[in-house]
């Protein structure tokens, strides 16, 4: 267990549930609108790499990235902003109603909570209607949507904001994700102790920045944690 750890928060998207169960539920609308797909995720690419030279536009994220996204497919910028949200951002939510958790996230997050941390939720894309569908929206003391304060993981805003939300130096939060460029830099560049779920194929690599925890299963989590 780590010591002085008072919460406990976690990406959502490949975190607590697998991939693969959102991507193949997909695959009618990655074969059919894969150039918007495409486009969307190297706006996206060219967001966080702006990130780093220039402070985020809280309230105008969504028009740039629809500006960007537009510019790389060679079509007005007007109606694509309510494409992108009507096609992936909403289109996308409902799907969740039948994506399965990895076992035994239920069983963690209720012990957590019994143990008297404080549990956080941050994502790069809005979780709120995702949390509902996966039956796991009451867990939480603070959701987040890194999104909402004008940049995307792993610049360090997200996760400041995350640990004022939640009341809490960084430096007494653990952060769980699945993305190690995205949740343990992030998490790490931001003062967190940082928690890495991977998939037993993956490599093992040596990294720059090591994650305080790697799991492959949330029992794992919790027993490094509670016992």
């Amino acid at each position: 267990m780590l010591d002085g750890i008072k919460g406990i928060a976690f990406d959502l998207d490949g975190t607590l549930y697998p991939n693969y169960r959102l991507n193949i539920r997909l695959l009618p609308f990655i074969l059919k609108e894969w150039r918007m797909l495409a486009a969307f995720g190297t706006a996206r690419k060219i967001i966080r790499d702006e990130q780093e030279k220039s402070l985020p536009c809280r309230d105008c994220f969504y028009e740039h990235q629809a500006e960007i996204t537009a510019e790389i497919l060679k079509v007005p910028a007007s109606s694509l902003k309510n494409k992108i949200d009507s096609l992936i951002y909403k289109g996308w939510e409902p799907l969740f109603k039948k994506i399965k958790l990895y076992n035994y996230v239920i069983e963690t997050l209720t012990e957590f909570k019994k143990a008297g941390f404080k549990l956080g939720l941050l994502s790069d894309f809005p979780p709120e209607t995702k949390l509902e569908y996966l039956k796991i929206h009451d867990f939480w003391d603070t959701v987040l949507c890194s999104e909402h304060s004008g940049a995307l993981k792993p610049y360090t805003l997200p996760f400041t904001e995350l640990a004022d939300a939640m009341l809490l130096p960084p430096q007494q939060i653990l952060y769980v994700g699945n993305s190690y460029s995205y949740d343990v830099i992030g998490a790490a560049n931001s003062g967190m102790k940082t928690a890495w779920i991977k998939s037993r194929l993956a490599p093992d690599r040596k990294k720059p920045v090591k994650p305080d925890f790697s799991f492959h299963s949330y029992r794992q989590l919790y027993r490094f944690m509670i016992e």
